[in-house]
Formats: structure tokens, sequence, C-alpha cells
């Protein structure tokens, strides 16, 4: 039976490939975005996030500094996504204020994202959390952020008002999980058909 040498064997070994200081901070920021979503910032500790990234309470802290400005990287990434959306669907070309169909089309992108539910829980979390002044302060910048995206769609003020008011319409029952319970209630499911219509099939288990 032939040997195989130590140098040949290491030769043989596949390559461990070594993580950049950027994938791993984007590691810990979907870690933390997970945690988050189910405890939300006063619920969730750093060291549930180093457990839920694999790697050491220390390193979170060391990347991050606090639980707070983790917290509030997340919350600020999960308004970036929806912002991006919007812009990804006016630059696929022309909308028409006046037209239901391409609101249809930015309804149907924000409608979309929140079938991450991680996500939705992550935004509702950092709206619920406004007795910090730093998190409400972000919450007001994430608002008022999205709120001149869906403007420059040349809508009109209260027509903007009107779509994210919807918009957080629909954050409220996915977060209470209606769209999977709607045989609780009648008034519950005409509810749901009425904020979701053609998209509800998207958001149901």
């Amino acid at each position: 039976m032939s040997r195989v040498s130590p140098t040949a064997a290491a030769s043989a070994a596949p390559e461990r490939t070594r993580m950049s200081a950027d994938d791993r901070r984007q590691l810990v920021l979907a870690a933390a975005t997970r945690a988050f979503s189910r405890g939300g910032y006063a619920g969730t500790s750093t060291d549930a996030i180093a457990k839920e990234a694999g790697v050491s309470q220390p390193y979170v802290v060391r990347i991050f500094g606090t639980k707070l400005e983790l917290f509030l990287e997340v919350f600020e990434r999960a308004c970036d996504r929806i912002r991006e959306a919007f812009e990804a669907v006016l630059a696929d070309g022309p909308f028409d204020p006046v037209s239901d169909d391409d609101w249809a089309r930015l309804g149907l992108a924000y409608t979309e994202l929140l079938r991450d539910r991680d996500l939705l829980m992550v935004m509702m979390h950092g709206f619920a959390a406004g007795n910090d002044d730093r998190i409400a302060e972000r919450s007001r910048a994430g608002m008022g952020q999205i709120f001149a995206t869906v403007l420059s769609t040349g809508c009109t003020d209260e027509r903007a008002q009107e779509f994210i008011a919807k918009g957080m319409l629909l954050n409220v029952m996915l977060s209470m999980r209606a769209p999977e319970h709607l045989e609780e209630s009648h008034d519950l499911g005409r509810l749901a058909i009425c904020a979701f219509g053609d998209a509800l099939p998207f958001v149901t288990p």
C-alpha cells in the first residue's frame, strides 16, 4: 500500500478561502438583521448577534462599537433597500404619476420586498423604538428619503402620502401575519384583499 507524503497531502487539501474585512462585516450585518428581526432593538444582545453570525461577541463590538451603532446600520440598510427598489422601477422606464398601472408597478416592487420578513420586522422595530433619540432621528431621515423618492415620480405630496400610508398598512398587516390567517376573521380577510389586491398571493405562504 502506497503512502502519501505530508507534502502531497497538504497540497491536495482544499485551500480555505479567507474572508475579506468587508465580507465579514456583511456577514455580521446579515446576522444582526435576522436577530433584530426576532427580538427588536431592546430584546437583542450583541452576544445573540455574535452567535447568529458564528463569531465572537468581542469581534462584533470591535467592528461596530455598540449595539446601537449596529442597529442603526441595519435599519438604514432596510430603508435603503426600499428606496433603491423604487428607484429601480423609475429607472426602468417613463413613469406617469396619473397612471394606475405605473403606481401598481411601484407597489408591486414594495410588496416583493416585504416577502423578506427580516427586512419588514427590522423596519417595524425601528419605527417602534422612537424612545431612543438616535433611532427616532434615523427613522425620520429614512422616511423623508423614501417620501422624496416617491415624489420624484412627479406626483403631488398628497398622492405620495397616500402611497406611503398604504405601504405602512401593508407593514402592519404582514407583521401580524394577517395573510396567513385570513380564515380567522371575515373582516380581516376583506381588509387584506382590499389592501393587497392582486399582490396578495405574493405575500401568502
